[in-house]
């Protein structure tokens, strides 16, 4: 029997983090450049109000369509694939249109992992693998297997768990 790899979606398969750099650079009169956008997270660099503004835009219809793969994603989950069962973990009931538009986002980037693999939740706590690749430490803490931290600006204080930089650190470690 294959071992099992729970995968989240936002900040690990799919590149959110850009996404919303993306709205915020096409925004009104935007305060900081790309460069500092890639070196602080987003609690860092605005205020309540911003944080709050640029936080509303998951709720717009199509929010989750476009997200860029995050790089080496498709390959290594490809390679992972051959090697374990690979299941999709992803919280997605709190936006209402994130449920379809992510599940539309997997069959068009990730056409090979079925359907059946897929799991939108609340609470990964209930999620019975080997191991968990999420990009939050909360979500990983209430983990019952090995938890994979994906590296993001949003955690790079969290040394609680073993953090994979990229992809292709995640294939040097499971491949």
């Amino acid at each position: 029997m294959k071992q099992r790899i729970a995968i989240d979606m936002d900040d690990v398969m799919a590149d959110t983090h850009s996404k919303f750099i993306q709205l915020y650079l096409a925004g009104e009169m935007p305060r900081y450049t790309l460069e500092e956008l890639k070196e602080k997270s987003f609690h860092e660099l605005f205020d309540e109000d911003e944080y709050r503004a640029l936080s509303q835009r998951v709720y717009e219809p199509g929010f989750f369509s476009d997200i860029p793969v995050m790089e080496g994603a498709q390959d290594v989950i490809a390679d992972l694939m051959t090697k374990y069962d690979v299941f999709i973990a992803s919280a997605a009931q709190e936006f209402p249109n994130s449920l379809r538009e992510k599940w539309d986002w997997l069959q068009t980037h990730f056409p090979a992992i079925s359907w059946r693999n897929y799991i939108f939740m609340g609470d990964k706590s209930v999620l019975n693998t080997d191991y968990l690749i999420d990009d939050l430490p909360r979500n990983l803490r209430t983990f019952q297997g090995e938890g994979l931290l994906f590296d993001a600006l949003h955690n790079r204080e969290d040394t609680q768990f073993r953090r994979m930089k990229s992809w292709q650190d995640i294939a040097d470690m499971l491949l």
